[in-house]
C-alpha cells in the first residue's frame, strides 16, 4: 500500500463539509468588505520568496521546497501567500486599474518542517491583502475583516496581539540598540539566535528557544524608539479598533517571522490550540512591491491557517454541528419503481433541492436508516399506492409529519420548502 507523503493529509468526504463551511464563510465575509479573489500558481520562481521573505528566515534557510526544473530554473512551492500575490499584482499591473486593490486567496502552501498538531508540510491558508494605501485605516480594516471572519465561523474566544515595528528610520535605530543588547548576552543565546543577531536581530525576538526567551524578556522595546510618525500611525489603528469594539493586547515583543513587515503587526491566538496557540496574523509591508520589481505600493494583509481553525472548532465541539445533510432522500419499495424514483429525484433537483436515492436496492427499513445517516430533512416515499395514484408521500424527518402530493405538484412543493 502506498501511503500519503509524511506531513500531508487527505481531506476525506466525512469532514470535507467543514472545509467547505470555512471557505464559504471566507467568501461571504470578503464579499461584505468588497475583496475579490486572486489565485496564483502553487510554485513560483525561487527569487520571489528569497527577495520578499528574507535570506535570514527559517522559511528560506530550512523550510522551502525548492527544485530545479528541466530548463535549469530554480522553482519553489509557495511557502506563503503574500509574495505570490504581490508578484501577480506587479506582473499584471493590477494597480493601474485603480489606486487600491482589495484581494483574498485560499489554497495550499508548503514548508518542510517536523509535522505536528496543526502544522503540516502541505497546509492551507486563507488570506487577504489591502494593496495601495499607506494609511492606518487600511491596517484597521484588515484586522476588522479577520476578526469578522473568526466570529462568523463561531470562534469568539480569541486574543488579538498587536505591536508596531515603526517605519524604516525607527527600525534602523532600534536595530542598533537591539544588536548592542544582544552582544552583551551573546553567550546566553542559542546558536540560531547568535547567527541571526547580526543579519536580522528582530528575528531573535521571535525565538521559541527557552534560553533566548530569558534574554528577550529584558531586551529594550521598540515602542520606546518610535518617532512621531510611527507613533501616530499606531495610535490611529488602535483608536479605530476601539471604535469598532475590537479588544487587543499590545505586545512589544511581537515581530512576526517575515522580513517584509513594518508598522502594524498582529497575531491571533487561541487557548484551544494548546502550546501552538497562533492561528494566524499579519501586518503592514510597504517595501515589498519595490523588492519584487514594482512601483511603491504600501500594503497590509493577514493569513490564517485553515487546519488550525478546524482544530479550534473541533476543540469547541462545533464540528458535529456542521454535519452535512441532504434535503430529500427518495425511498422506493420495489426496484421496478426505479424510473419513477428517478423522475421524482430529477424534479427535486431541478427545483433547487439536493436529492438522492438508494443505489443498493435495499429494504424499505434500510433505506430509512440511510436517510437518517445523510441527515435528510425529508423522506420522499414511493410505494404501490403512490405509483397507482401518481403521488409521493413526503415525510418530515424532524417533525415526523407527512403529506401526500401529486408528483405533478412536486416542483411547487419543493419551491416552498
Amino acid at each position: 500500500m502506498i501511503q500519503a507523503v509524511r506531513g500531508t493529509k487527505d481531506i476525506l468526504p466525512n469532514n470535507s463539509h467543514v472545509w467547505q463551511f470555512i471557505e464559504n464563510k471566507c467568501r461571504e465575509v470578503t464579499t461584505q468588505f468588497a475583496y475579490s479573489e486572486t489565485r496564483t500558481p502553487i510554485f513560483e520562481k525561487t527569487e520571489v520568496f528569497k527577495r520578499s521573505i528574507g535570506d535570514e528566515t527559517d522559511i528560506v534557510n530550512k523550510e522551502m521546497y525548492t527544485f530545479e526544473d528541466k530548463g535549469g530554473e530554480s522553482l519553489t512551492l509557495r511557502p506563503e501567500g503574500t509574495a505570490a500575490i504581490v508578484r501577480a499584482a506587479v506582473q499584471n499591473a493590477l494597480l493601474s486599474q485603480g489606486n487600491l486593490l482589495r484581494t483574498w486567496y485560499f489554497g495550499s502552501f508548503f514548508r518542510y518542517e517536523r509535522p505536528q498538531k496543526g502544522r503540516l508540510r502541505e497546509f492551507h491558508q486563507f488570506g487577504c491583502e489591502c494593496i495601495g494605501s499607506p494609511n492606518p485605516e487600511a491596517d484597521a480594516e484588515i484586522i476588522m475583516l479577520a476578526t469578522r471572519l473568526l466570529k462568523s465561523i463561531g470562534i469568539i474566544d480569541f486574543k488579538l496581539m498587536i505591536n508596531t515595528l515603526g517605519d524604516e528610520e525607527v527600525r534602523g535605530k532600534y536595530r542598533e540598540i537591539l544588536i548592542n543588547y544582544l552582544h552583551e548576552h551573546q553567550s546566553e543565546l542559542s546558536e540560531d539566535s547568535q547567527r541571526r543577531m547580526e543579519g536580522n536581530p528582530l528575528r531573535v525576538l521571535d525565538s521559541k528557544d527557552e534560553r533566548d526567551k530569558q534574554v528577550i524578556e529584558n531586551a529594550p522595546q521598540i515602542l520606546d524608539s518610535l518617532n512621531e510618525t510611527s507613533k501616530q500611525h499606531f495610535e490611529t489603528v488602535l483608536t479605530m479598533l476601539d471604535s469598532a469594539g475590537i479588544k487587543y493586547v499590545i505586545t512589544p515583543r511581537l515581530v512576526r517571522g517575515l522580513d517584509y513587515y513594518c508598522h502594524t503587526v498582529f497575531e491571533f491566538q487561541s487557548d484551544a490550540l494548546g502550546s501552538q496557540d497562533s492561528l494566524g496574523g499579519g501586518g503592514r509591508y510597504n517595501g515589498l512591491f519595490e523588492a519584487l520589481g514594482g512601483k511603491p505600493a504600501p500594503s497590509v494583509g493577514f493569513a490564517m491557517g485553515v487546519e488550525r481553525l478546524i482544530l479550534i472548532l473541533d476543540a469547541l465541539d462545533k464540528v458535529k454541528e456542521l454535519k452535512s445533510s441532504v434535503d430529500c432522500y427518495i425511498i422506493y419499495s420495489d426496484p421496478k419503481y426505479l424510473a419513477y424514483a428517478c423522475r421524482a429525484t430529477s424534479i427535486l433537483r431541478e427545483a433547487g433541492l439536493s436529492a438522492i436515492c438508494d443505489l443498493h436496492r435495499r429494504s424499505f427499513k434500510s433505506q430509512f436508516k440511510e436517510a437518517n445517516k445523510y441527515n435528510a430533512r425529508y423522506a420522499v416515499i414511493i410505494g404501490d399506492e403512490e405509483i397507482e395514484k401518481k403521488q409521493v408521500t413526503i415525510k418530515n424527518m424532524t417533525e415526523s409529519t407527512q403529506v401526500v402530493i401529486e408528483i405533478e405538484n412536486l416542483a411547487n412543493w419543493a419551491s416552498n420548502s
